[in-house]
């Protein structure tokens, strides 16, 4: 009977290593597969964010070729912008030609309204 008894606890003892086994397993899976699912999840992120970026470029190039067409048309204004400087001198020395013409008007009407109220004696 002895014998039995330990027959039947190398049974038991097989059959909780096996359970054991089988739970450090099943365990073991489930971490794989969540870090599995983890990993996958990352991949479609990187790949839309790729994507995104991708976009991004995309954008960035039709900027460049956008400021490069500014550049250009900024170039041919800058000969209106020249002939506007010179204008705007010119308009400066007329304004100043007019103030000392103005101020001598003024000396000359005072001039005259001193000869019209003082006549020389004749």
């Amino acid at each position: 009977m002895a014998a039995a008894a330990k027959e039947e606890q190398k049974g038991e003892l097989a059959e909780s290593i096996n359970d054991l086994f089988g739970s450090v397993s099943a365990m073991v899976k489930s971490e794989l597969q969540g870090s599995t699912n983890h990993l996958d999840l990352l991949e479609k992120m990187n790949l839309r964010v790729a994507e995104e970026y991708k976009g991004f470029g995309d954008v960035a190039a039709g900027l460049s070729v956008f400021v490069e067409q500014l550049k250009a048309k900024s170039g041919s204004f800058e000969e209106y912008v020249k002939q506007i400087d010179v204008i705007e001198q010119q308009v400066t020395e007329f304004e100043a030609v007019i103030s000392v013409l103005d101020r001598y008007v003024s000396m000359l009407e005072s001039k005259v309204q001193s000869v019209h109220q003082n006549p020389p004696p004749s």
